[in-house]
C-alpha cells in the first residue's frame, strides 16, 4: 500500500491510527511499517501513487482525485475508487494577478498558463477557447506570475497562498479530496480485494465516528415520544428506564452537524 507524501501524510495517518493501524517510522522513511504484518508500505508524491496503482505494481494507495482526474488518461489502468475519506479538501482552478484581468475576467490575448496539471489546464484552455501557451511548473506554481506567466492552474485549500502571492481565483475546475484507490489488477485478486475491502470498511467506521457524537438525555414518561421526534438516530436511540421509575435515560449517535439545532430543540422541548 502508497502512503501519501506531503499534506495529505498526517491526515491519512492519523485516519489509519484511529482504525489502529499504526505506522511505525520517522517521517524522513519511505519504507515504513506497519502494526499488520501481511500489509506493505511505501511513502510516494500523490501522482506517483496514481501511476503505480494504474501499472499495478501497487495493489492500493491513497491520493487525490485530482491526480486521478490529470492522469487517467495516461494510465494503463484506471485506478478504481474504494472510499473516498472526504479528507483534505481542495478546489483546482485557475487564478490571474488582479491587474491583468478585465472585468474581472482574463483579457482575449495572449496568455501563458502555469501549471503542475498539464491535462486539466489544457483541458481547461480548451473549453474556454483561451488563446494561450502551457508550461509546466514543479511546484510553487504561484510564484510565475506576472514575469513567467499570465495565468496559473493550481490545487487550493483556502486561498490563502494564492491571496498572498496577489492572484485571484477567476474558475474552478473541479474538488477534490483525498481517497482510498486500488488497483484493477489488485481487484481482480479476491485475496487481495477482500483485504483491500476491509482496509475501506475500517477506515469508513473512523470517519463515521468521527462525524457524530454520543447524546445522552434524562426525559420524564410525559415528553419521552416528543424527545423521541426530535432525535436523529442511525436506527433507533436506546432507551432505559431511570432507577426508581424517574423517568428514562435516552441515548443516540447524533451527527455532530446537528448539534447547534438539535440541542436547543431539545432543552424547548423540556
Amino acid at each position: 500500500m502508497a502512503l501519501p507524501k506531503g499534506r495529505m501524510q498526517a491526515g491519512v495517518s492519523q485516519l489509519l491510527a484511529d482504525a489502529g493501524l499504526r505506522v511505525l517510522g520517522s517521517e524522513r522513511d519511505y519504507r515504513p511499517s506497519l502494526n499488520c504484518p501481511d500489509m506493505e508500505l511505501k511513502m510516494l508524491k500523490p501522482q506517483n501513487i496514481v501511476e503505480m496503482l494504474g501499472c499495478g505494481s501497487m495493489d492500493a494507495g491513497f491520493a487525490g482525485a485530482d491526480w486521478i482526474a490529470e492522469l487517467a488518461g495516461e494510465l494503463d489502468a484506471v485506478p478504481v475508487e474504494v472510499l473516498d475519506t472526504g479528507l483534505d479538501p481542495v478546489r483546482v482552478v485557475a487564478a490571474a494577478p488582479s491587474g491583468l484581468l478585465e472585468g474581472g475576467q482574463l483579457p482575449r490575448r495572449s496568455l501563458v498558463v502555469a501549471s503542475e496539471y498539464e491535462n486539466l489546464a489544457q483541458s481547461w484552455i480548451g473549453t474556454r477557447s483561451l488563446n494561450a501557451r502551457f508550461v509546466r511548473s514543479y511546484g510553487a506554481t504561484e510564484v510565475f506570475p506576472p514575469e513567467d506567466a499570465d495565468c496559473v492552474v493550481d490545487n487550493t485549500a483556502s486561498g490563502s497562498t494564492l491571496r498572498a502571492n496577489g492572484l485571484i481565483v477567476v474558475d474552478e475546475l473541479m474538488r477534490s479530496t483525498t481517497c482510498l484507490y486500488a488497483s484493477a489488477k489488485a481487484m481482480d485478486n479476491p485475496q487481495r480485494r477482500e483485504r483491500i475491502e476491509w482496509l475501506a470498511m475500517l477506515c469508513k467506521s473512523v470517519l463515521e465516528a468521527r462525524s457524530r457524537v454520543m447524546l445522552e438525555v434524562n426525559v420524564d414518561e410525559a415528553n419521552l415520544d416528543r424527545l423521541l421526534q426530535l432525535l436523529p438516530a442511525l436506527k433507533e436511540p436506546t432507551v432505559s428506564r431511570l432507577r426508581g421509575d424517574a423517568g428514562y435515560a435516552v441515548k443516540v449517535a447524533a451527527p455532530r452537524s446537528t448539534l447547534p439545532q438539535l440541542i436547543p430543540a431539545i432543552r424547548l422541548g423540556g
